[in-house]
C-alpha cells in the first residue's frame, strides 16, 4: 500500500462509501480499495445509469479530494482533455506591444498565465489531491483512447513552451463506459476491472431509502418492483437505478402512497424517457405494477 488511502481495510471503505450515501457491495468494494491502494486506475462498465458515475463522486467526497470530470463524447481530442492556449488573451497582449518588442517577447505569449488547463492537465497537476473521473470513455474513438493510454501510464506530459509536467504522486482515477464500444485490451490491462450490473431488490430499496429518505419503505419497494418488471420488458432503454430514485421522489412529492396502474401512466416519465418504451409499459402496466408486495 502507498499509504494514501485512509482506511485499513475492505470494510471501513465501504462503511465510509455508505456515510456519503453509496451503497457498494463487497465486490465493488474491493476493487475501489485495490485501485486506490495500488495506485491503479479503476474501469467500471455497466449499462447506464447503474451508478459509475456515483463511485467517483462518492470517492473524493470521501477522501476530501477535488473531482476532475472528463466527459468524453465523439469527436474529443487531446487538445480538449489536456490543454489549450488562450488564443484571445494572447492576441490581447501582442496588440498592446509595441511592434519593435512583440517579436522579442513573442515566447512570453506561452507562459503559463496563458495556458488554459482542461481535465487532464488539472488531475497531473492536483496529482494526489484530485479524483479524476474519465467518464463514457466508450463514446470517444480508437486514437483518444490511445493518447488516454499513454496519460493514464506516466501521468506527465511534455508542453513544448512550458517543458515537462508530471505529478509527484497519480490522482485516483475512475473510468467509466456503458459499453457501446468495446475498449481496447491495452487500456484494459492498464486498470483493475469491475463490472457493475443493475442491482437486485433488496439493494436498491435500501438505495431509494439512502438517496431518498422522504420516501416511505412501502414506496420504495413498490417503485422498485416495477422497475425491475420494466427491465424485464424488451425496452430500449432499461431504467437505471437513477431513474428508480426519480420515480420515487416524484410519487412521493405528489402524496402516492401505493404505485397502481393510474398513478403510473401519469408519472412514467419519471422512469422512461424513450415514447416506445412508454407506450410499451402501457400496454402492460398490470404486469408491471401487478403484485407490488411480491
Amino acid at each position: 500500500m502507498t499509504g494514501r488511502l485512509s482506511f485499513d481495510s475492505v470494510q471501513e471503505l465501504q462503511a465510509g462509501l455508505r456515510e456519503e450515501s453509496y451503497l457498494a457491495d463487497r465486490g465493488l468494494a474491493t476493487a475501489i480499495y485495490l485501485a486506490v491502494s495500488l495506485d491503479k486506475p479503476l474501469l467500471l462498465e455497466g449499462e447506464a445509469g447503474v451508478g459509475k458515475t456515483e463511485v467517483a463522486k462518492a470517492l473524493a467526497s470521501l477522501l476530501s479530494r477535488e473531482l476532475i470530470r472528463l466527459q468524453c463524447y465523439e469527436g474529443i481530442d487531446a487538445s480538449q482533455a489536456l490543454y489549450e492556449w488562450n488564443y484571445s488573451r494572447q492576441l490581447i497582449a501582442v496588440r498592446a506591444m509595441q511592434d519593435v518588442t512583440a517579436e522579442t517577447h513573442v515566447e512570453d505569449l506561452f507562459g503559463p498565465e496563458y495556458l488554459v488547463e482542461r481535465p487532464l492537465l488539472a488531475a497531473i497537476r492536483s496529482g494526489s489531491r484530485a479524483v479524476l473521473l474519465v467518464d463514457e470513455l466508450d463514446r470517444a474513438d480508437d486514437e483518444f483512447e490511445a493518447f488516454l493510454l499513454e496519460i493514464l501510464s506516466e501521468f506527465a506530459v511534455t508542453i513544448p513552451e512550458i517543458g515537462r509536467v508530471a505529478a509527484e504522486e497519480p490522482p485516483a482515477v475512475v473510468v467509466t463506459s456503458n459499453r457501446t464500444r468495446e475498449l481496447h485490451d491495452a487500456l484494459k490491462r492498464r486498470c483493475l476491472y469491475h463490472w457493475i450490473d443493475h442491482p437486485p431488490l433488496e439493494r436498491e430499496v435500501e438505495i431509494v431509502r439512502t438517496r431518498a429518505p422522504a420516501v416511505s419503505e412501502t414506496m420504495a419497494r413498490d417503485v422498485a418492483g416495477a422497475v425491475a418488471r420494466l427491465r424485464s420488458l424488451d425496452v430500449a432503454k432499461r431504467p437505471g437505478v437513477a431513474e428508480t430514485i426519480d420515480w420515487a421522489n416524484a410519487l412521493s412529492f405528489l402524496g402516492v402512497e401505493r404505485l397502481d396502474e393510474g398513478t403510473a401512466r401519469e408519472t412514467l416519465g419519471a422512469v422512461l424517457k424513450d415514447h416506445e418504451d412508454q407506450e410499451l409499459a402501457e400496454s402492460r402496466l398490470a404486469e408491471v405494477v401487478g403484485d407490488v408486495d411480491g
